[in-house]
């Protein structure tokens, strides 16, 4: 068995909607069954791979298949929430595409490299261990994951359908897209200020602000060494707490300090952290109080670590009975943490005349820390229902004089059923990014909805941070089609981010180049502040690569399949895999949302059968059974009648005007009419105002700027000269019959400059010069710059077979170089004559021929 190539599909892709691994795997004939002493090899290192996956009819399992069955059933085993996998055949005997879903990617990925080391073990007779195995994906998962707070928000967030992406390994998430998104971290929003997080960190700064606002507050102030904290602790009067002016968690902090060794103690575990302050010690418990936005969320009472004696085990021993418990682990993806033994624990245990080997006695409470942080081992109790509203009140009031939108404030009192001043209770600290733990997961008491107020806050209800998505994708006028919807947006007074084969742009600026019409590009613009919506190209190799960069678009246009094009590569071998490859975004529009299909191509048809939206479809003729069906239910349709682009739903009717859409010159350009129906049909899936698609499809010119490679017409010499990036031979088709309806002038000859990219099949590169061969009367071939594996010189002679025999070409050349072969023919051009040429390096030469165009007006 051999794995050669090892894919993360990170959003919906060709095989689910979910994130998975994808791999090829190539099995000799003695591996497509195994044996039932390899299955029991298997089980017997690895118990838990469940059911393994048959293998057609006659139910046999091959080695594939059982690769398929661990990878999924180890991450299973360590906990991942994973439920989808399954093993294809591919045209290749022997070859499978094994698809397995992930939680994490580094755990998925992990997950088949120990998939594979299983089966190396069961094939050789090695040693797997399969419970070290489980044990290292589960503390990778722990390492990788959100953290229970963030985590929290963030399924809060996919509870309400809002889009989130993860920025960093850390805890930094984006929700929502563009100019509607909004970012976290962990427990902090992107409207806090830097300032009120300065204030908060300093513990003396917050407890002046407090004070002055009339809240109760401890008397304290900071101290400078040993000696100043014992001073600072007779002038408030003992007991005290000792702790960092500036820290989190319960770092460093000591309470209920009453003489002087203690507090030396205490000091030295502060400073380590940063500049100590000492404080007057409140009696009472702790109380932290979750305020987000202007309401209490959430209130929990936290008790410090604790064990109770049974007169039989050492006070070690009992930590350790307690920290066995599964809530409990070492840092923070758990609910509750470990009790850890340090200096701090040891001194408590000494006011108590215990030492961690002591035995105490049978129900013997004993403390192991004063502050009682979960972070220090803790345990927490919910009260939120307890607090008075006064109580409630005094802690938003203390968060908003600090400035922060999610705050935890820290009270320290007898009881949170009344008022502070009633009790000689306190604020003793406001924190911002505030754990959410004890919240979601108190020890006792029930869990509270906090991700659900913090994503209410950051989101109005109604509100799921969307901007509208448009995808498209086809074999033929993708990059058309996108650059005529954003423009129909920007015309709406939108800002537009599109990406396309030409790069990507942000309100018509391009900030990228190259062809961007992958899943990268198109999340670099739902990341970007000032989009306001976005169009994307989605070309089939970036969803084979990595799946769609969105999890749901609200339009999802399908241009065309017809013979389609890059057949042959990734296993994709027929018209019909390729229509599978490109319904994929069909299959996520959202709720609400339309896939904009072209109601004249079968294989787009086909697709409706799998799309739960709502469909426009789109083509010439209005009668086409299709679109007639689609007519008499009322649905919305976009069809030519006459000189009129009709756009109809039920008795509804809006008419624009073939000629006063530039693009298609009159309505000559059958092609260029198609792809602005599907550019209407678009604009009003998203809801365009009527009047600016038709300002936008008036305003929209098909030069070198606007669409380049896309039909752009110039004059050379009194000769039309028609650049385009037309590669397949239905855009030849489509090309030649777009000549053919342009004016002709009696004489005309014709001449078209070619190349053909070599990852096409032979029999595509010789169609589109038998198709060119009966519409041009000399053909100018030149090597692509780049040949994609054939040979040199391979892709011209393909070329050249294909107009063996040709109707109307009298005249081959052959020419080494994309802009010799231009000027070739442009040099052969007389008044009235046209030339095609079929562009490879798009800008460049888009710029050769402008150049060229220029050069010739200037030059008697």
């Amino acid at each position: 068995m051999d794995v050669s190539r090892i894919r993360a599909l990170r959003g919906p892709n060709l095989w689910s909607r979910h994130t998975a691994i994808e791999a090829v795997v190539s099995c000799d004939t003695s591996e497509l069954q195994i044996t039932p002493a390899l299955e029991s090899a298997v089980r017997e290192l690895f118990p838990a791979i469940g059911p393994l996956h048959p293998l057609g009819s006659t139910g046999a399992t091959g080695l594939a298949h059982v690769l398929e069955a661990a990878a999924l059933a180890l991450q299973t085993a360590a906990g991942c929430p994973v439920t989808f996998s399954r093993t294809t055949a591919t045209v290749e005997a022997g070859v499978f595409q094994v698809v397995v879903e992930y939680s994490e990617e580094d755990v998925g990925r992990r997950a088949f490299a120990l998939a594979q080391a299983l089966l190396q073990a069961a094939l050789t007779g090695g040693q797997f261990d399969a419970e070290a195995a489980v044990a290292e994906l589960q503390e990778l998962d722990e390492d990788v994951r959100l953290g229970p707070s963030t985590g929290s928000i963030v399924d809060a967030a996919v509870a309400r359908g809002i889009p989130y992406r993860r920025l960093t390994q850390g805890s930094l998430v984006q929700f929502g897209w563009g100019s509607r998104q909004r970012r976290i971290q962990a427990a902090e929003v992107d409207t806090t200020s830097a300032v009120a997080e300065s204030i908060a960190q300093d513990k003396d700064l917050t407890k002046r602000l407090l004070r002055a606002a009339g809240a109760p507050v401890p008397f304290g102030r900071p101290v400078s060494d040993p000696d100043d904290a014992w001073a600072a602790a007779l002038e408030v009067g003992l007991p005290v707490v000792v702790k960092p002016q500036d820290g989190n968690q319960g770092k460093g902090v000591t309470v209920n300090i009453v003489d002087r060794a203690h507090l030396d103690l205490a000091y030295q575990a502060a400073a380590e952290i940063g500049e100590v302050m000492v404080e007057k010690y409140l009696p009472g418990s702790d109380f932290r109080m979750l305020v987000v936005g202007d309401r209490l969320v959430a209130a929990a009472r936290r008790d410090p670590p604790q064990v109770s004696g049974d007169g039989v085990h050492t006070v070690r021993e009992l930590v350790d009975q307690v920290n066995a418990d599964p809530r409990r682990g070492s840092g923070h993806a758990t609910s509750l943490t470990r009790i850890r033994f340090d200096d701090i624990a040891i001194a408590r245990l000494a006011m108590q005349g215990l030492k961690p080997e002591s035995v105490p006695s049978k129900g013997q409470r004993v403390i192991l820390r004063n502050n009682a942080n979960l972070s220090t081992g803790g345990s927490a109790t919910d009260v939120t229902d307890d607090v008075h509203p006064e109580v409630a009140a005094r802690a938003v009031a203390a968060a908003q004089m600090v400035g922060l939108h999610i705050c935890g404030v820290d009270i320290v009192c007898e009881s949170v059923l009344r008022p502070l001043e009633a009790q000689s209770g306190g604020i003793v600290e406001v924190n911002a990014a505030p754990g959410l733990r004890m919240h979601l997961a108190p020890s006792y008491g029930k869990g509270r909805p906090v991700g659900e107020a913090i994503i209410q806050n950051l989101f109005a209800h109604g509100d799921n941070g969307r901007i509208p998505v448009i995808a498209v994708t086809g074999t033929n006028g993708k990059t058309t089609t996108t650059r005529l919807i954003a423009h129909l947006l920007t015309a709406d007074g939108l800002r537009v981010g599109m990406t396309n084969t030409d790069g990507v742009y942000v309100e018509g600026r391009q900030i990228d180049s190259g062809d961007c019409s992958g899943p990268k590009s198109a999340r670099n613009v739902l990341m970007h502040p000032d989009v306001d919506a976005a169009v994307f190209e989605t070309a089939r190799g970036g969803v084979l690569r990595e799946g769609l960069g969105f999890d749901r678009c609200q339009v999802a246009v399908v241009t065309n399949i017809g013979a389609g094009d890059h057949l042959g590569l990734n296993y994709i071998t027929t018209v019909e895999d390729l229509a599978v490859l490109k319904r994929v975004i069909v299959q996520n529009v959202a709720p609400g949302g339309y896939a904009v299909l072209n109601a004249a191509d079968p294989q787009v048809v086909a697709m409706a059968a799998k799309c739960d939206s709502e469909i426009i479809y789109f083509a010439c003729d209005a009668d086409h059974p299709v679109m007639a069906t689609h007519r008499a239910q009322g649905r919305r349709c976009v069809y030519i009648d006459g000189d009129q682009i009709v756009a109809a739903e039920g008795a509804r009717r809006e008419f624009l005007s073939l000629h006063d859409v530039p693009l298609t010159r009159g309505g000559l350009i059958s092609f260029q009419v198609e792809n602005v129906m599907a550019a209407v049909a678009a604009a009003w899936g998203v809801g365009l105002d009527w009047q600016a698609v038709r300002s936008g499809l008036a305003s929209f010119v098909n030069d070198a700027d606007n669409a380049p490679g896309r039909f752009n017409v110039m004059d050379y010499r009194g000769a039309t000269v028609i650049a385009d990036y037309g590669h397949n031979p239905d855009a030849m088709r489509a090309l030649v019959a777009a000549v053919e309806a342009m004016p002709t002038e009696a004489g005309q000859r014709r001449s078209v400059v070619i190349s053909g990219a070599g990852d096409r099949r032979d029999e595509d590169i010789r169609e589109q010069t038998v198709i060119l061969g009966g519409a041009f009367d000399h053909v100018v071939l030149y090597q692509d710059a780049c040949q994609r594996g054939r040979a040199d010189g391979e892709v011209l002679s393909l070329l050249r077979e294909g107009l063996v025999g040709a109707p109307r070409t009298t005249e081959v050349s052959e020419i080494r170089g994309e802009f010799t072969a231009i000027d070739t023919a442009l040099g052969q051009l007389r008044p009235g004559d046209l030339c095609l040429v079929l562009v490879d390096q798009v800008e460049e030469a888009l710029a050769h021929l402008a150049a060229r165009v220029a050069q010739a007006s200037t030059t008697p």
